[in-house]
């Protein structure tokens, strides 16, 4: 089967790979490529028919492998990886890069649920260190003072903005956005259905039908034509022996007909398909159960009369030793320092959402800040409640105040409110 690559494609990938295998004079390259874009768009799948089409030999690192209970063990990975690459360079003699598939999801931060781990810390370190010193890359533990060779860098994900700033700075790291034209989709949607005898006006059509799909909802289409075939043939053989039918078994491989690819049938399934991504995108059910969970955190409203001796009662910001926990979350309302509270509500007068983060002494150092609430904060009186819990919880650590843009989904403020042995609240 024959698939169609895109000419932009193919030049930013060819261009990149083979600008890193050369040695231009005063000529500074970025060793990693980033490619991101809309989901579904085959950036994968793209970056492997250029490396199958230029004879590139590809070493795969997951974005899922980005993480680990041993703190270290990502970054030495990657180091590892690419030293292997850069020995495959050496002994086969030919072209060979490291690739990373879907970075953001292993190392980028989302929101302020998002634990920023020491891995996660150490992985941008690497690739940092990587894209400045691309001949010498160390393991743990040892040296060797032998340059390597320089190994290219391909990396794919969804949302950049994620990823730590200084590690996507232009110097390091050269971006790519992938987002298919219509003559693009019509030329990728001829090659998935190459063997199913539609013409290119019927793939135009149907491209032309559903404009807003992604690649991977036409190659989904073509699997679900089959459906109907297979679902014949698991009823004939029965639902209790389709096991021993097709697993192991001694009868060949069942075979299937072509089924009916006219441009109508393709149409109506994906009429089908669109309808169930509806459903989803109307449920919210994710939605629906958080705002359910946040009405049920909030706390009951307390008698005027219950809550004026306890705001007489000076806590120094420290969480009273009588009465329930909404009294004492209510008695230290007022406790905080003049300067943090103008710094809460400059941050929600920026539309941006409230985080609070805390982190002991041994731990600071490697910058592993937990959050330190779990909810979403709405609203100036909710905010200062928050911080003035998450100050009496953690006194003697340190606390920060995080602002993060929820449209750019990335922090925008970060503001450290409670050290070790200061007073935070007055």
């Amino acid at each position: 089967m024959s698939y169609y690559i895109s000419p932009r494609f193919l030049d930013k990938l060819a261009v990149h790979i083979t600008k890193n295998y050369l040695d231009i004079p005063g000529v500074r390259m970025p060793l990693i490529l980033g490619i991101h874009g809309r989901k579904g768009e085959g950036k994968t799948f793209q970056c492997e028919l250029v490396f199958e089409r230029m004879g590139i030999e590809v070493t795969h690192i997951s974005g899922g492998e980005l993480e680990s209970p041993d703190a270290g063990d990502p970054a030495r990975l990657i180091r590892l990886r690419y030293r292997e690459t850069a020995e495959l360079i050496r002994v086969r003699g030919k072209m060979c890069v490291l690739m990373i598939n879907d970075l953001d999801a292993g190392a980028g931060r989302f929101d302020e649920g998002t634990q920023y781990t020491v891995n996660t810390q150490l992985v941008n370190a690497t690739l940092m260190n990587i894209a400045d010193n691309p001949t010498d890359v160390q393991l743990p533990g040892s040296y060797d003072s032998t340059p390597l060779h320089r190994v290219p860098i391909i990396v794919t994900g969804n949302d950049f903005s994620t990823l730590y700033a200084p590690l996507i700075r232009d110097g390091r790291m050269e971006k790519f956005y992938w987002e298919p034209d219509r003559d693009d989709k019509v030329g990728i949607v001829s090659g998935i259905f190459a063997e199913d005898g539609l013409s290119r006006r019927e793939v135009e059509q149907l491209v032309d039908t559903f404009p807003r799909q992604s690649i991977d909802f036409f190659s989904a289409l073509r699997s679900r034509i089959y459906d109907e075939q297979i679902r014949d043939f698991i009823h004939q053989v029965g639902f209790e022996r389709v096991s021993l039918r097709v697993v192991n078994s001694a009868d060949k491989p069942p075979e299937f007909r072509k089924p009916d690819f006219s441009l109508s049938h393709l149409i109506e399934s994906g009429n089908f398909l669109v309808r169930e991504q509806q459903r989803v995108e109307s449920s919210q059910l994710v939605s629906e159960y958080n705002r359910g969970v946040n009405l049920n955190s909030q706390p009951a409203p307390i008698p005027t009369s219950t809550l004026a001796p306890i705001a007489n009662q000076s806590t120094n910001g420290r969480k009273s030793e009588s009465g329930n926990g909404l009294n004492k979350q209510q008695a230290t309302s007022t406790q905080l320092s003049p300067e943090i509270v103008e710094q809460i509500r400059q941050i929600l007068a920026q539309g941006c959402r409230i985080g609070i983060e805390y982190v002991d002494e041994r731990r600071f150092r490697t910058g592993s800040w937990k959050s330190c609430v779990t909810n979403q904060i709405n609203g100036e009186s909710q905010a200062i409640a928050a911080v003035e819990s998450c100050l009496a919880e953690h006194e003697g650590e340190y606390v920060r105040l995080v602002g993060i843009d929820p449209k750019a989904k990335r922090r925008v403020i970060e503001t450290t409110i409670q050290r070790p042995g200061s007073k935070a609240a007055n």
